[in-house]
């Protein structure tokens, strides 16, 4: 997108993106790596007092693949929530279904896991959802890019891919449906 089409650039989205990159930069994609450490969501330091650990987890990426799928998706996504509705209702997005994500997959696992698979998870499942009841909106995701998130989403609980955060995918998948359909008859309500 550029500026002189009148469209503005999408904020939030390039800002999340380049969190992501300066922190596995910082961490040197390393699970166990002081700032990691400092960034994962644990029972102990949450009541300790260590609140940002709610969100923080989103930012941490292990592999080089694993980060470069995470932005190439939020980028998508993301930049297309920001486009129609504005960063403030994909920030409220990315927080709920951050922190949901997050909770979830502590709860499940532990607290060794970071990354966006929950937000991915959960911009996939809003977008699929407003462009299937609500067409109007503008946001659409083809049937095969869903098919094949899906058969990703299945293969990552296989096992056979090593530990992923298939908590967070669940749960954020769950929530961007939810929102999405919930918004959508909301919207249809009121036509």
């Amino acid at each position: 997108m550029s500026m002189s089409s009148g469209r503005k650039l999408p904020q939030l989205t390039i800002g999340l993106i380049a969190i992501s990159l300066i922190v596995a930069f910082l961490t040197q994609l390393q699970v166990f790596s002081p700032l990691a450490n400092q960034l994962k969501l644990s029972w102990y330091q949450l009541f300790q007092g260590q609140i940002w650990r709610v969100i923080t987890p989103i930012f941490l990426h292990f592999s080089l693949l694993h980060i470069v799928f995470n932005m190439l998706w939020l980028w998508d996504l993301g930049r297309a929530i920001e486009a129609k509705y504005g960063s403030a209702r994909l920030g409220l997005l990315v927080a709920v279904c951050g922190v949901s994500s997050n909770f979830a997959q502590l709860a499940w696992d532990g607290p060794h896991f970071g990354g966006m698979p929950g937000v991915v998870y959960a911009l996939l499942g809003y977008i699929y959802i407003q462009g299937k009841f609500n067409p109007w909106s503008g946001l659409f995701v083809h049937r095969n890019i869903m098919a094949m998130m899906m058969a990703w989403f299945v293969l990552c609980w296989t096992g056979i891919l090593g530990p992923i955060a298939n908590m967070a995918h669940t749960v954020g998948l769950v929530i961007g449906l939810s929102w999405g359909y919930l918004e959508t008859v909301l919207v249809n309500q009121r036509r």
